[in-house]
């Protein structure tokens, strides 16, 4: 069905494009067009794009341009050759493209249109509140509202395993349920009247129709999406936030900076808040997923992580925990080097991200004293971490979940080979250079806090005999893969801890 639209997206398009061969010229990188106007290898790289683009470098070498969807893009497969990329000027640049696919993915005027000066400046200083100082009030507030979510979750009666029976749910849904509304509560408040739920459901369906967005095939092809997309926006109009209490302060300083632009209507301003939800959920909550689903697959790791939890937590809060709020602040956060550990290694297998860049005029790239390739204006230039991750000379057993994979002596390992030479971009789930995703830290926090809580209140098991976990190779380059197949897991929560004491696990 999706690759039906996206073809009908190029004939509807065809009368508006001057087509043209493209053919490879002297200094450019090898060209891989495919037989398929327009579409070029799309489907090939959708279908498993680490095998697509890696049997691609055996042909090729380290660096080719292939046609996807309509843009040339030529991949950079080196890690060595990285900071040529990311370290580059003015002619590779990503904010313009980035402005120009967000305003038209989530229905907002481009912010550096002109119509609003200074806002672009004005947005990325906001980042600044989801870091440093900043984090710890955002640190408590998850907290908080984390408890509150999976105490009413575990101690609800429509499933709570309090009696000490075993209790058995979905994985990804249990993730997406607690990390969707803690998140919505810790970044733009609460509010009595709110369907949290619904909203859930009409984000998930948009981000189900993200990646044909990207591609820029037109929302008019796209079944309800647009209907979808306008229900989303009317959400958060400004007249229903001003009642929602107590936003963090990085969503305030938002809603404050769009109300000084007399040319932002009402609407816009809503769907700009619309994005940044669904940036905060969108990577996280499948990253959630992955964090849980490798821990509980591995006894060891699961053990060795809780047992630290329970270290930095002491005792006593760990019993307090269903009786009232415990707190776990941002410098114990960072005493947890297997949790750490063990949320990058979940990182390393799942993230399928590209870091890409925009070539603004025809120019030579020089990628190292050996090599140099000739670019053409328009065209992107992707890193893609992915193939680094997965590098057999960089990790041993690549594909094998390695809880301590980024732990040595007790602290963060961050020393890594390849051919006898450090890697220095050897783990990049959130980007490069003046691209890196500016909620990081909050991410991070996030996962940590998620993990914590959730073992501190429950033991969790996998049945025998289920099918492991695989990625959705639907979404590749976008981000944190989704699983592609539903995955159960048992759990009971500790609030009756003597009885676990004496019985042990079932």
């Amino acid at each position: 069905y999706q690759e039906n639209i996206v073809e009908t997206s190029m004939l509807k398009k065809k009368d508006s494009y001057i087509v043209c061969a493209c053919y490879r010229k002297n200094g450019e990188p090898p060209l891989i067009k495919g037989w398929i106007p327009f579409l070029g290898k799309a489907l090939e790289f959708r279908k498993n794009s680490q095998q697509f683009l890696s049997q691609l470098q055996q042909e090729h070498g380290d660096f080719f341009t292939v046609l996807i969807a309509g843009r040339y893009i030529t991949f950079i497969m080196n890690p060595f050759l990285y900071p040529s990329v990311i370290k580059h000027g003015k002619q590779l640049d990503f904010h313009k493209f980035s402005d120009s696919a967000a305003s038209r993915t989530f229905g907002y005027p481009p912010v550096q249109s002109g119509l609003f000066p200074g806002m672009s400046d004005s947005i990325q200083r906001s980042y600044t509140l989801l870091q440093g100082s900043a984090l710890d009030l955002l640190t408590f507030s998850m907290m908080g509202n984390l408890q509150q979510v999976l105490r009413c979750r575990f101690l609800s009666s429509e499933g709570s395993g309090s009696d000490g029976h075993w209790q058995e749910a979905e994985l990804y849904e249990f993730c997406k349920c607690v990390m969707f509304q803690t998140t919505f509560n810790t970044l733009y408040g609460h509010s009595a009247n709110l369907c949290l739920d619904q909203l859930r459901e009409d984000i998930e369906k948009f981000d189900g129709i993200f990646p044909l967005l990207m591609a820029r095939v037109p929302i008019a092809l796209l079944g309800k999406t647009k209907e979808i997309r306008e229900k989303l926006i009317r959400f958060f109009y400004p007249q229903r936030m001003a009642e929602w209490r107590a936003p963090c302060q990085f969503i305030q300083t938002r809603m404050d900076l769009f109300q000084q632009y007399d040319t932002l209507q009402d609407r816009d301003k809503a769907a700009h808040h619309f994005a940044m939800l669904w940036a905060a959920v969108g990577n996280t909550i499948p990253a959630a997923f992955w964090c849980l689903y490798h821990l509980i697959s591995c006894p060891e790791a699961l053990e060795a992580v809780r047992a630290e939890i329970i270290n930095v937590v002491g005792e006593k809060n760990m019993k307090l925990i269903f009786e009232e709020d415990i707190t776990i602040t941002r410098q114990q956060l960072e005493q947890m080097v297997n949790l750490e550990s063990s949320i990058n290694e979940s990182f390393r297998l799942s993230s399928v991200s590209m870091n890409i860049r925009i070539v603004q005029e025809d120019f030579c790239l020089c990628l190292d004293a050996q090599h140099s390739i000739n670019l053409r204006k328009d065209d992107i230039v992707a890193l893609y971490p992915q193939s680094t991750h997965l590098d057999p000379e960089i990790y041993d057993q690549p594909q094998r979940f390695q809880f301590d994979r980024f732990v040595e002596d007790g602290r963060d390992k961050t020393d890594f080979y390849k051919c006898g030479q450090k890697v220095r971009y050897y783990r990049m789930p959130f980007g490069s250079g003046a691209t890196q995703c500016p909620g990081r830290f909050f991410a991070m926090n996030e996962l940590k806090q998620f993990v914590c809580v959730t073992l501190l209140m429950c033991e969790m098991q996998l049945p025998e005999n289920q099918q492991e976990a695989m990625l959705d190779n639907s979404r590749a380059g976008l981000g944190i893969m989704p699983p592609v197949n539903p995955i159960t897991f048992k759990y009971r929560t500790k609030k009756n801890r003597g009885q676990y004491e004496e019985g042990g696990m079932d």
